[in-house]
């Protein structure tokens, strides 16, 4: 399983790499051409690709476990892109978002109250 997420970290490396040079191109090099909202897709894209890799480099550190707390990340960031990009069904994404951030603020108080208990 290690390889496949080694494999699967160089290549979401290559893809954010790809964005990272759209975004620089887009900005610097751009006549008018893209527009905003094309322009923050990209940005929102590369926050993705950049969340994905911190995972897999923290499964690593962690002695192989996938902190919960960045799928939540990922989930958020996923959400915002969609609420920016396809306009419909903005309420549902907020609502999912607030969610989210709920799950967050839960996990973090339980989280917090475990290391209390330990001392």
């Amino acid at each position: 399983m290690n390889i496949g997420l080694i494999l699967l970290a160089i290549a979401i490396t290559i893809l954010l790499a790809k964005e990272l040079i759209d975004i620089i191109n887009n900005s610097l090099f751009n006549e008018g051409n893209t527009s905003r909202l094309e322009f923050l897709n990209n940005i929102l894209v590369f926050f993705l690709y950049f969340e994905f890799i911190a995972m897999i480099v923290k499964y690593f550190q962690e002695d192989y476990h996938f902190p919960i707390r960045y799928f939540l990340y990922i989930g958020i960031t996923a959400l915002i892109r969609l609420i920016v990009v396809c306009a419909l069904h903005t309420l549902y994404y907020c609502g999912a978002i607030l969610l989210l951030v709920i799950c967050y603020f839960i996990m973090n108080v339980a989280n917090e109250k475990s290391k209390k208990e330990d001392f």
